[in-house]
């Protein structure tokens, strides 16, 4: 697990931009692809073979661009408040967004499922808990900046049987998020001090 943690905590923003920048254009490319060739159908369907897919590409795939609007500003925000964390941001986000793909295809209701708002409450709920987990000034700041952004968005997205709302998906990526903080907040206590300035 120590993959989990950027043992050189090198992180600013500036550095993490081209990242997150990189990140998000892809989502675009793959949305305006998606107008001219079918995608869409990569998506996650659980517990179907086809749907399998859909776990790695669900991130990528929105259905318009209120959907893709909707995810990329508070992806960009939670991305780049990972500057303030001594995760591996590349890595949080990889294992969020596979965390919540696979509980979803395991357990989501049969229904094609895409969108980067798993990946998005994923990462809200990560640094929230990464705050309470790690008692340091600079990730309770985060986390409470966070909290103050997202937590109606929280509530309300995971709220069930929403109409064309994969609820299901928001909920198990902010469990996956705060599966992962607790993961990162237990390897931070093993990891000797001078890497964890």
């Amino acid at each position: 697990m120590n993959g989990l943690i950027d043992s050189r905590n090198i992180h600013s923003i500036k550095r993490d931009l081209a990242g997150v920048c990189i990140f998000i254009a892809i989502i675009w490319v793959v949305f305006f692809l998606d107008r001219f060739l079918p995608l869409e159908n990569l998506g996650l369907i659980p517990r179907t073979f086809r749907g399998l897919t859909g776990i790695v590409a669900m991130p990528f795939l929105h259905g318009d661009f209120k959907h893709l609007l909707g995810n990329t500003i508070p992806l960009a925000v939670t991305m780049l408040l990972m500057a303030g964390s001594r995760a591996n941001s590349g890595a949080i986000v990889a294992i969020i967004a596979l965390l919540c793909g696979i509980g979803l295809w395991l357990f989501g209701r049969t229904a094609l499922h895409i969108g980067a708002s798993g990946v998005v409450f994923g990462l809200i709920t990560f640094h929230v808990f990464a705050g309470i987990f790690e008692k340091r000034l600079q990730s309770v700041l985060i986390s409470v900046v966070v909290g103050l952004l997202y937590a109606s968005t929280l509530v309300q997205g995971v709220v069930p049987f929403q109409p064309g709302v994969s609820w299901e998906g928001h909920l198990i990526g902010a469990l996956s998020g705060a599966l992962v903080a607790s993961l990162v907040s237990r390897t931070l206590k093993k990891t000797p001090t001078s890497a964890t300035v």
